[in-house]
């Protein structure tokens, strides 16, 4: 049971959120002195027109609250209505952009806010406004709102677009995270195949270890169906967010405290003291591991109680996450090198293939990826299957809802499972670490490359793209230049095979001298 859930669980860290919307701010002030001042988030289409980049030298425009309009005629505009040189909001409405804003255009409105009640879609701003030359965007009902409660009822506004920051230093935290997970990830996985070995030449200590083994293998055919399954999953959220991204919490609550409580115990387990232990029902267990269960189940309920509060939340969900990324990597085992090129480069073309080809497929020409990501329709649930950093650095993304650096659990599993064989292997042939270390060298270098592409672009980027053929090509090389690219790419299998093959020559040979020894 527990190795099914952590299996279903493991289909959602394969999502990775990518936004690639166009995001601007919408600073308001009031008319007291001082004024008091406020910023909130805009969409908008840079194809309609272009916003500054910074407040300076920008005239402000007194804001018309005209929400209870949707302005897609002209007859909805009162003659007595003066809108000249002001900036007017009016409700989303069933009616095309380009409706309202050639109406508000008409009666010499500057700016044209369009409050929508459903959240922020891109999708929204991708009207073509021909022959509109007034800036057009989209901001939340809720913020209208909240900014006449605050700022009063004579407003001014101004748009404005800053630049992204060339550099955000989350990234470096996201980096430490996902480097140090891997790394840890595979060396225990490491310890754990060192256990196995020893069990295997004693027997008492070969039951032992099958009593506590909870390890599940990835066949290439298991390879394939987990992508299928993924696949599946992915289109079920995408028609059924609504419903299905409390399944995915609650699945994550219940692998998450699973996950710590597993990586927490093999700590615990190392210490000397506090083993008093109570007995009940033919079976004894320690009271510091019962008080731990109740420690991590507790850090789960928090985390999925408080899991919207954004100014310390993000701490609790990136502890889960860790530990739910270190035990699936010491978990699954890959059998061998071709299993990893399989899973690898399947997942691969899984992330190409959702982000950057499906938006020539649905309707509103986003990306499957990005439209789960970032909850379709309006949603304000969000998978919980990232890392977390709250951006240090202040832009549009801080006010938008992303005002978080994020990494998906797949980008630190997937190679992780890599790196976890690579270290198996260097146990098994003596190869004093030399797989395991430039396997995570080689994810640190695609870490880094995502992160100078993604600065470069500006826009998120699949980062199996870069991690996939870092660390499978220099795996590769390191099994060629050392001559062993056979015994790499059948694994365990191989070496199983060998050991097999020793122990009954072994065995053999030692039935021989015992019928000599009585003849």
């Amino acid at each position: 049971m527990r190795r099914a859930g952590l299996l279903w669980a493991a289909l959602w860290a394969l999502l990775l959120p990518r936004v690639n919307a166009q995001e601007g701010i919408l600073h308001a002030s009031g008319n007291g002195i001082p004024p008091l001042t406020k910023d909130y988030c805009i969409r908008y289409n840079r194809s309609w027109i272009s916003l500054p980049n910074t407040l300076d030298n920008v005239a402000s425009s007194s804001l018309e609250n005209l929400t209870s309009k949707v302005f897609c005629s002209n007859s909805e505009v009162p003659s007595t209505l003066v809108i000249k040189d002001k900036a007017v909001v009016v409700m989303k409405g069933n009616c095309s952009f380009m409706d309202k804003a050639r109406t508000a255009q008409s009666h010499g409105a500057k700016i044209l806010l369009i409050a929508s009640k459903t959240g922020l879609s891109s999708s929204d701003t991708k009207t073509d406004v021909q022959n509109v030359t007034i800036p057009v965007a989209l901001v939340s009902y809720n913020d209208i709102m909240d900014m006449q409660q605050a700022l009063g009822a004579r407003i001014n506004v101004t748009l404005y677009s800053p630049s992204l920051p060339e550099f955000d230093y989350s990234m470096v935290v996201i980096f430490l995270i996902a480097v140090l997970t891997v790394a840890l990830g595979g060396y225990w996985s490491g310890v754990s195949e060192l256990e196995d070995l020893k069990a295997v030449a004693s027997p008492e200590d070969r039951e032992t270890r099958r009593k506590k083994e909870e390890n599940v293998t990835f066949t290439p055919l298991t390879v394939i169906i987990f992508v299928v399954i993924c696949c599946a999953m992915l289109l079920l959220l995408y028609f059924f967010y609504k419903w299905l991204v409390y399944v995915i919490i609650s699945v994550f609550c219940l692998a998450s405290a699973m996950s710590l409580y597993n990586c927490l115990s093999a700590l615990i387990r190392k210490l000397s003291f506090g083993q008093c232990r109570i007995s009940c029902c033919n079976k004894s267990i320690e009271v510091r591991l019962i008080f731990l269960a109740g420690f991590c189940i507790a850090t789960a309920v928090v985390w999925a109680v408080f899991r919207n509060e954004d100014r310390w939340a993000w701490i609790l969900q990136d502890i889960l996450g860790v530990a739910f990324c270190l035990n699936f990597i010491k978990t699954l085992k890959m059998p061998n090198f071709k299993s990893c090129v399989i899973l690898l480069g399947l997942l691969l073309l899984y992330d190409v293939f959702f982000v950057f080809i499906t938006p020539f497929i649905t309707k509103n020409g986003e990306s499957i990826m990005i439209e789960v990501a970032a909850g379709p329709f309006g949603n304000s649930e969000k998978l919980p299957v990232v890392i977390r950093v709250p951006r240090l650095e202040y832009s549009a993304l801080t006010l938008c809802g992303m005002p978080f650096s994020l990494l998906g659990f797949g980008d630190i599993i997937v190679p992780g499972l890599l790196v976890a064989y690579c270290r198996r292997f260097d146990i098994q042939t003596r190869s004093s670490s030399v797989y395991y270390v430039s396997c995570n060298i080689a994810y640190a270098v695609g870490m880094v490359l995502t992160f100078v592409v993604l600065a470069l672009m500006k826009m998120g980027q699949p980062a199996l793209l870069y991690l996939v053929p870092c660390t499978l090509i220099t795996s590769s090389l390191v099994a060629w230049r050392r001559k062993e690219m056979k015994k790499f790419w059948q694994g365990s299998s191989y070496q199983m095979m060998e050991h097999l093959d020793y122990t009954a020559n072994e065995e053999s040979t030692t039935t021989v001298n015992e019928q000599s020894g009585e003849q």
